[in-house]
């Protein structure tokens, strides 16, 4: 059974349209990618999911059952984890995650014991007693999740819960989702980090002007776009001098324009780019991609540094089907 099942949902704001016909399937025990950059519907429709906004047309079923604003029974299963913390400054750690735990539970013992899980969950427990102005951002953070899945949801949304965050937080964080999942969890999570994706994700959609552009598994969706991998070279050019004065002549490039246009007209080569010393040649998928590269380099008597070939990334796959980068 699909634990979120939206089907042809419209929303408007006036003339904006918002979601144009968006649709999303999300499993039992998956942990769902939501893409797209900002202004392309996905607070928009989570919103919807959740009842908080009304929407023009369509269809939003949750665990099976029609989602409405009166529907506490489902919304008790659900957990949020805003991209904003959303605490109060006046309680200390125990008290924010036993309050948020309180809309849910009212039994004051199962409450408890709750509580006490969920910071133990999020590696809180030397600072239960502290109020939130007296803890870093990281530490923030992890309050924000305690006090979003502290009633033990079985669905649990993420809006980008990493958000300046140091790294060490922000592993803390994806393990955590992760043992959540392993727990019986389903998760949707957004984030504008893409390796943060790949690393926990099992399926992702790239959204963007409220439509559905494309989803599958993170190889999936490498493998569906133009580029197969991307050669970077690093060239051993001329450099400019040091303390050189202002007229002297320009550096030349560290490979003349004859040469990027031999390798443009390589087979398989989609896009050729030259920074400075840094060359980097975008290819369709081909096995002889590399070898081509570097003996249309050497024939032009380039002088090559370091070489390094990567697949594809998630950046890549958004930038290819929707013309930007996420970040933008």
């Amino acid at each position: 059974m699909d634990i979120i099942a939206v089907d042809g949902l419209v929303k408007r704001y006036g003339e904006l349209l918002a979601l144009d016909h968006f649709d999303l399937h999300v499993a039992a025990g998956e942990i769902f990618g939501l893409l797209g950059p900002n202004g392309s519907g996905k607070t928009t429709s989570i919103n919807c999911m959740l009842s908080l906004l009304a929407y023009d047309r369509g269809s939003i079923r949750l665990f099976g059952e029609a989602m409405a604003p009166t529907r506490y029974d489902l919304k008790r299963r659900i957990g949020i984890v805003p991209q904003q913390v959303a605490v109060f400054d006046e309680l200390t750690v125990r008290e924010n995650i036993d309050y948020f735990c309180s809309l849910y539970i009212g039994d004051r013992t199962q409450r408890r014991a709750l509580v006490e899980e969920a910071i133990e969950f999020v590696g809180l427990e030397e600072f239960a007693r502290f109020r939130p102005g007296k803890l870093s951002g990281g530490l923030l953070r992890r309050l924000n999740i305690a006090c979003g899945i502290t009633h033990k949801p079985e669905l649990i949304f993420f809006d980008e819960p990493t958000v300046a965050v140091d790294p060490q937080s922000r592993n803390a964080i994806l393990v955590g989702i992760q043992r959540l999942r392993a727990e019986g969890a389903t998760v949707v999570y957004t984030s504008h980090y893409m390796e943060e994706v790949e690393q926990i994700c099992d399926r992702v959609m790239i959204m963007d002007h409220g439509r559905a552009l494309t989803q599958g598994t993170c190889d999936e969706l490498k493998r569906s776009i133009r580029t197969g991998e991307r050669i970077v070279v690093e060239l051993e050019g001329a450099k400019g001098r040091r303390g050189a004065v202002r007229d002297a002549a320009p550096t030349p490039p560290a490979i003349p324009e004859r040469e990027l246009e031999r390798l443009r007209a390589l087979p398989h080569v989609i896009d050729v780019a030259l920074d400075g010393n840094l060359l980097t040649v975008s290819c369709e998928a081909s096995e002889h991609n590399l070898t081509d590269v570097l003996a249309a380099l050497r024939a032009g008597k380039a002088r090559l540094g370091r070489i390094t070939c990567a697949p594809p990334t998630l950046n890549d796959v958004f930038l290819e089907i929707t013309g930007r980068e996420l970040r933008d």
